[in-house]
């Protein structure tokens, strides 16, 4: 009866929304007929999808991207208005939909145009609904990280052609099993949740899942051949990273498989043997990474020996003066290095012609005691 009645209440909802979409205009923000199949798209019916309205609203934002307005507009209305699971499940499902047009306007969205992070139906008591709750969290948590990242891809491509880099294809790669790993939190948790809307949308999470870890592998596959001894060491830890992350994600899926075909989603009835990284790949990572670093170390160890080279040796030649610090002024002999000559205007002021041969260097046998600060000495 509880039921009934919900579904009853839901559909007088849907009917009001549409009767008060009779009395609005066609603007640059507002589409009426584009309402309307939004409305029927994100219906509080919980048995079916409709699928007729939903292609509707695709062939309009493939036919202009002047109705991108109108749809974001619409669809941040109904959900920011809604509390029910159903309508925030279907309006999720619409905007997934909308993404795979690829369409280059829909790309620049970048975040979606409402919040979902927080949502908790307004229906049902918390015990009945919290499954349901988080279902949405995940899946808008995962929508709200693939419009963005789309919308970078599409802003890289537009700017200057250039070859992408190693580091920006493992950026890349990074993104994408970040992806995946959100996709692997969208399950359904609670025993109540055998329902043919979330039978529906785990069917387009496990397309998307094929789609999302298939860029992966072939962006792996073409990634490994780039990596070499000569590959730098930032990039080549990140790439063994990466690998280790897509063995370890291999075997998620399959688990992750396993339970969709237990749930009774069609669409993983055959789980696919996912492919596993070849060993000697990774070896081969590792020896790029090792040879890098033996590599700097052999670069330190002949820096270190020409620094030594360089070094100055100090050798004991008793037969030449010591070197004597003191605060007055000294007359040299003439073998010496300095010579000085009197000025014949007077005697405080002296000149000094320096022998352009290098003085050499001893080690003087004594202790010398500094007894001046450092303005009172004068070096030479």
């Amino acid at each position: 009866m509880m039921k009934l009645w919900k579904r009853a209440s839901g559909a007088l909802k849907d009917r009001k929304s549409l009767f008060s979409i009779g009395f609005s205009r066609k603007t640059s923000f507002r589409n009426p007929d584009l309402d309307s199949a939004i409305i029927h798209a994100t219906s509080h019916d919980d048995t079916s999808v409709d699928y007729r309205n939903a292609h509707r609203v695709y062939k309009w934002i493939r036919s202009s991207p002047t109705n991108l307005k109108p749809l974001v507009h619409s669809l941040s209305s109904r959900v920011n208005r809604t509390r029910s699971w159903i309508v925030a499940l279907k309006a999720l499902m619409l905007v997934h939909g909308v993404l795979c047009c690829k369409v280059s306007s829909v790309q620049e969205i970048r975040r979606l145009p409402f919040d979902l992070s927080d949502f908790s139906d307004g229906h049902s008591r918390p015990s009945k609904t919290w499954g349901f709750n988080a279902f949405i969290r995940a899946y808008f948590s995962f929508l709200d990280q693939y419009s963005f990242f789309m919308s970078d891809q599409l802003r890289r491509r537009h700017r200057k052609p250039q070859v992408e880099s190693v580091s920006q294809e493992l950026e890349r790669i990074q993104k994408l099993q970040s992806l995946l790993h959100m996709l692997l939190q969208i399950r359904p948790m609670a025993d109540n949740m055998k329902r043919t809307l979330i039978l529906e949308a785990m069917d387009c999470v496990v397309i998307e899942i094929f789609d999302i870890y298939g860029k992966i592998c072939s962006a792996i596959a073409k990634l490994l051949i780039k990596i070499h001894p000569a590959t730098g060491k930032s990039e080549a830890v990140m790439a063994l990273k990466i690998v280790k992350k897509a063995t370890s994600q291999g075997e998620d899926l399959a688990l992750y498989f396993e339970f969709c075909k237990e749930f009774g989603v069609s669409n993983a009835n055959e789980i696919p043997k996912f492919v596993s990284i070849p060993e000697e790949d990774i070896k081969a990572i590792e020896k790029a990474i090792n040879g890098v670093e033996e590599e700097e170390e052999e670069t330190k160890k002949e820096e270190m020996e020409v620094e030594e080279e360089k070094g100055i040796i100090l050798v004991e030649r008793p037969e030449l003066l010591q070197t004597i610090i003191t605060d007055k002024w000294e007359v040299f002999e003439d073998d010496l290095c300095f010579t000085c000559k009197e000025n014949t205007e007077t005697d405080q002021h002296r000149k000094y012609n320096v022998d352009p041969s290098p003085l050499p260097l001893i080690v003087i046998d004594e202790p010398v005691y500094f007894t001046h600060t450092l303005p009172d000495l004068i070096t030479f």
